[in-house]
């Protein structure tokens, strides 16, 4: 018959083993083996958050849930039932101790430092538990006079951290209980009991649930001494444990210079690599990012001085030289020393304003919030304060800082640390990937604080689920009303300030975030063909709109200079319709996503097919058989360059314009792509748009071409003149071309021709009727013989 060891390989943690075929052991052997697995040790202490209540029989380390001590028991049922097999046995799953608690200390936790956000919140708990019982029970606190409060003190020398709580503390048998069991939460134990009595309210500010925070102990040392006083005993007693060990030890405390009148003091010995923990700057630096919120005061001990002034010694020479004479009081000469000593700080001055009513929060306390906890040395533009209750409940402050930190072209790491999350007031993360805050919404400070969030069992990571898209929508939704309020103040340079440090994350919103278009629209601003130097809203231009216009009409350049200037905007400015001018690279791709405002859709004037709403069929079908013939005999000369040549409607001044196709780029676009570091030159020339070659009958150059196809389509002069008009109509349309010296060469040559010796100051000259040319008019230069002859000589 095989025999069941308690202990395991360390290559499977967890495994079910089953019998030799045909064995059936006898009741003695299991209660053998199940007394050989009971007296199995563990190598390290466990307590979730704060010290267990609940008693136990067991000194040994137990493993809860799954992870069991490794005891078999044969199957039973009932006679009438349908039983196994008589050979079929039951077995419990083992665990190899030491390596279970290889993977709890070193696979939990992804950040050392967070041993001491840990201790600290079993500390809370304890000091929460005891205020709680002693509700019912006053006698607990009568016996000592200390304070509800946490200390630590660090000996940076010799490696040592000291963490005291004036708390519930421990018994004999609670400390047998609660360290000797892994994944045992007490404090969850509690909340469960105080949920099964009458007295209804369960403590919301007790902090553990998963019952081994108490192990992070050993992520940094590596020997943990636990001295725990309960006002339930009159004993006080030591609990000691070391890493890489399957046991621990208990005893009762005689040294009566280590008592304390009540409470749990845990002396974490550090390991050598990690004792740069035990600088008191470090610790006091931990607490404030983790724990500074917590509700309990806490104190470091820390090395703090004073100025004071000493007497100097007097130099006996210089009184001897003095004289004794001089009975003249003197004064004594005195110098500045810093003084040192070590006294106790508090660390968590700052209080968690989001727990307090909004109405009764100040202004000036906002603002001051916003300082310290981010470390900011300007106001924000605007705070919002809310608590949100339902399905999900947690509070809430968000800010708009007055500066943007990141910088205005840093859009592309969605990773920031502007919204820190606590639990119950403990710091958790600030470290997000999108969870709380979509990117484009990155610039957003804030706190966010629950009492019940979906974290793995380290407490450090925010797990995926529906309670924090849930909570996200409404972050995000709180996020938008506050902007808007920016938006809607009477000081317009608040919002002009926003906009410029925050406008191009709200256009990436325009391409991230459909679902909340309609908060985004609102909040956009542009310049106008109306409104050069002044951004304009959407819901502005749309009041300007003229009745009978459907839709609303943009175009994208590099400047405001250029897009203003193109052909495409002449016929709208005729009519006065106004056109928005999107200068910003990433305009275009953020209002092709927005599609629509108010719905009145977006509107390409670049592109082809426009409709200004001023369509005359008669007229257009007149211009087309005057000028359809030139029309094709112009797309002959281009080719391929051109999908077509068609009539204007979008022309006043111009002579011809190059647009781009319905569902390719635009001029600005295929720029942008083009000069894109990681841009691929295959999909460029697929996305590359049809082009259609646009001219306007009632320009003189189209006339006089429209004569020279009726009459000499073939002569080289007319033909060169539709390349030189295809090349300035590809410049001025915002394209790039192709080949810069050619078009530059034959811009030389029409002027060339244009010019033809116009301004030359060449001499007139007459022919004589033999042949010979005479000047008309000469100027004579008068030569001194004299200076000849003396040159000669």
């Amino acid at each position: 018959m095989h025999r069941l060891s308690s202990r395991r390989s360390v290559s499977a943690l967890l495994r079910l083993r089953g019998p030799a075929a045909g064995c059936r052991p006898s009741a003695a052997a299991v209660a053998n083996t199940a007394t050989e697995n009971d007296v199995r040790g563990g190598p390290y202490p466990a307590v979730s958050r704060g010290w267990c209540n609940i008693a136990g029989p067991s000194h040994s380390l137990n493993l809860k849930s799954s992870l069991l001590s490794g005891r078999r028991y044969e199957s039973t049922a009932a006679a009438n039932d349908a039983s196994p097999p008589p050979s079929a046995e039951k077995y419990e799953y083992q665990a190899e101790v030491s390596r279970l608690m290889d993977l709890i200390v070193n696979s939990l936790y992804s950040n050392k430092e967070v041993f001491l956000r840990e201790l600290i919140s079993n500390a809370s708990d304890a000091l929460d538990k005891l205020r709680f019982l002693s509700v019912t029970e006053p006698q607990l606190l009568k016996d000592a006079a200390a304070d509800l409060d946490i200390r630590i003190q660090t000996d940076k020398d010799n490696g040592i951290i000291s963490i005291t709580d004036t708390g519930i503390g421990m018994t004999r048998q609670e400390l047998v209980d609660c360290l000797g069991t892994i994944a045992q939460s007490g404090t969850a134990k509690f909340l469960k009991a105080v949920k099964e009595s009458k007295e209804s309210g369960s403590d919301s500010n007790l902090i553990g649930q998963f019952g081994v925070g108490f192990y992070s102990a050993f992520l940094v040392a590596e020997r943990v001494v636990v001295s725990t006083k309960s006002p339930k005993s009159d004993k006080q007693y030591v609990w000691e444990g070391e890493a890489n060990s399957s046991s621990y030890s208990i005893r009762e405390e005689t040294d009566p210079d280590k008592l304390i009148p009540r409470g749990t003091r845990l002396t974490l010995y550090l390991k050598n690599d990690d004792k740069g923990f035990a600088h008191p700057e470090r610790i006091q630096k931990l607490v404030t990012n983790y724990s500074q919120f917590v509700s309990f005061p806490i104190y470091t001990w820390q090395e703090k001085g004073y100025t004071k002034e000493v007497e100097v010694d007097e130099d006996p020479a210089e009184a001897k030289q003095e004289g004794e004479d001089d009975k003249a009081e003197r004064k004594k000469k005195t110098k500045k020393v810093i003084e040192k000593y070590w006294d106790w700080e508090l660390i968590n001055e700052t209080q968690p304003i989001w727990l307090r009513n909004p109405r009764e929060v100040s202004t000036e306390e906002y603002n001051e919030f916003y300082r310290k906890t981010f470390n900011e040395y300007l106001d924000p533009l605007a705070s919002s304060h809310f608590t949100t209750e339902g399905e999900v409940e947690f509070r809430s402050i968000l800010y708009v800082p007055a500066a943007s930190s990141m910088g205005k072209d840093d859009l592309a790491n969605p990773k920031t640390k502007n919204i820190r999350l606590y639990v119950k007031r403990v710091f958790i993360s600030d470290d997000f990937d999108g969870e709380l805050f979509p990117r484009y919404l990155s610039f957003v400070k804030g706190v966010v604080d629950s009492n019940d969030l979906p974290l793995n069992v380290s407490r450090e990571i925010l797990q995926e689920s529906r309670i924090v898209r849930i909570m996200r929508k409404r972050l995000v939704r709180k996020a938008f009303d506050m902007i808007l309020g920016i938006s809607l103040s009477e000081n317009r340079e608040d919002y002009e300030k926003f906009w410029d440090d925050y406008g191009k994350y709200l256009k990436l919103g325009c391409i991230e975030d459909r679902e909340n278009h309609k908060r985004i629209g609102p909040l956009l601003r542009f310049f106008s063909s109306q409104s050069e130097h002044d951004m304009i809203s959407l819901d502005e231009y749309v009041e300007n709109m003229k009745p009978e216009q459907k839709d609303i009409y943009y175009v994208a350049a590099d400047s405001v200079t250029s897009a203003k200037n193109a052909p495409f905007l002449e016929k709208l400015l005729e009519k006065d319709l106004e056109v928005l001018l999107l200068v910003d690279p990433i305009d275009e791709v953020a209002i092709q996503n927005l599609k629509s405002y108010k719905e009145k859709n977006f509107v390409d004037i670049s592109k082809e097919d426009l409709d200004l709403g001023d369509k005359d069929e008669e007229k257009e079908k007149v211009t087309k058989q005057e000028f359809g013939q030139t029309c094709d005999w112009m797309k002959k000369r281009l080719g391929d360059k051109v999908a077509s040549v068609q009539i204007s409607n979008r022309l006043s001044s111009s002579p011809c314009v190059l647009v781009s196709g319905k569902f390719g780029w635009s001029a600005n676009m295929e720029r942008l792509m083009k000069a894109q570091t990681v841009g691929d030159p295959s999909s460029l020339e697929f996305m590359r748009s049809r082009r259609v070659f646009e001219i306007n009958p009632d320009h003189p150059i189209i006339k006089n071409l429209n004569a020279a196809c009726m009459n000499s389509p073939d002569a080289e002069d007319a033909l060169r003149a539709i390349d030189l008009l295809y090349d300035a109509a590809l410049v001025s349309s915002g394209f790039t071309p192709d080949d810069p010296a050619q078009l530059g060469g034959k811009i030389y040559e029409m002027m060339g021709m244009a010019l033809s010796g116009k301004w030359l100051s060449a001499p007139e000259v007459q022919s004589t009727p033999g042949g010979s040319q005479t000047p008309g008019t000469l100027e004579a230069e008068i030569v001194e013989p004299v200076e000849a002859a003396d040159s000669q000589k």
